[in-house]
């Protein structure tokens, strides 16, 4: 190998032109997949304190955002659903009339193109704020599988194109590929959240969701943060499964494990750049300490440079305003 003074590696970066013609990562619009929190009503946008720039919406205005979205060449949007109402079992979620159901219909209907994911949980519609059926203080793994399941046809029946649970029970994806095969869904993807640690990036969006659970923790089926074998583990569990693909949560703090499941693994990653790791660059650049714009363009290419091939970010509308502005 050359070396120096022969071998000049800044004589690729000495113009715009140059440097993008030697770009090993490119991130693009069409790899990124907002969140969104859908409620039943219409014309109700209502801003997040966590998350500013962000809102819980009615499917009349997630219609409106989501065309938006679409404009700026984002193909892809995930449900996450406000409860009427919460019970001890979170039947609300496998309800065909709730929010993220009635928000699917209408996405579907009115933006074409436009690929519809859903989260699969139980925490945002349980009373307990638990991913599960809670019994005697514990959430119960197999009695709460088909309730997964439920919700997961009642999303498809909906027309979602991928469901994907984050409830970190084992044996869900194999029980939600089983009934999404018996009820004639055959077709509809699954995005497992594989490797979920529970972690303390997730704050905002339990202000957002309303998903605090009242008592304990979810550390018995959230993962350990400092485990990347079981991490692997995890994913490898799930890709037997039957995922279609498999999740990261969350991004920065684990672009070790994305790496790592990228190397063993043939299927699409996706990482989630989750509301902690938005909220604290949207604090930082309020207080004028960061670019916000550079900032969550690194953040993202760090991302898809980890090996994702896809992410989840709140910060896909505006990332993709300055994609398209040629930033």
């Amino acid at each position: 190998m050359a070396r120096f003074p022969e071998l000049r590696l800044r004589r690729w970066r000495r113009t715009p032109a140059l440097r993008g013609l030697v770009r090993e990562t490119r991130l693009a619009a069409e790899q990124l997949v907002a969140p969104m929190f859908v409620r039943l009503g219409r014309g109700l946008r209502e801003p997040i304190g966590a998350l500013p720039g962000v809102a819980r919406l009615s499917p009349d205005e997630a219609v409106a955002e989501a065309e938006r979205l679409r404009g700026l060449g984002i193909g892809a949007v995930i449900l996450f659903g406000i409860p009427g109402r919460k019970d001890d079992t979170g039947s609300e979620a496998f309800d065909d009339a709730a929010a993220v159901q009635e928000t699917t219909r209408q996405l579907k209907g009115r933006v074409p193109g436009l690929a519809v994911m859903t989260d699969v949980c139980l925490d945002e519609y349980t009373s307990h704020g638990h991913c599960g059926v809670v019994r005697d203080g514990d959430v119960d793994n197999d009695a709460t599988l088909p309730l997964l399941a439920r919700a997961a046809v009642s999303h498809a029946r909906a027309g979602a194109d991928v469901v994907a649970p984050s409830d970190m029970m084992d044996g869900r994806v194999a029980a939600i590929r089983r009934e999404l095969d018996g009820a004639g869904f055959a077709r509809v993807a699954i995005l497992a959240y594989a490797a979920k640690a529970a972690s303390a990036y997730y704050g905002p969006f339990r202000e957002a969701a309303d998903s605090a659970p009242k008592f304990g923790d979810r550390r018995s089926y959230q993962m350990e943060g400092g485990n990347r074998r079981e991490a692997m583990r995890e994913v490898a569990l799930d890709v037997a499964e039957g995922a279609d693909a498999v999740m990261v949560k969350p991004a920065l703090a684990y672009l070790d494990v994305v790496r790592e499941a990228r190397e063993r693994f043939e299927l699409p990653i996706a990482a989630y750049n989750v509301s902690g790791e938005y909220a604290m660059v949207k604090a930082a650049a309020a207080n004028g300490w960061i670019e916000e714009k550079r900032i969550v363009l690194e953040t993202l290419t760090s991302i898809v440079r980890a090996g994702a091939d896809f992410v989840l970010t709140y910060h896909a509308g505006d990332a993709a305003r300055w994609l398209k502005e040629g930033a």
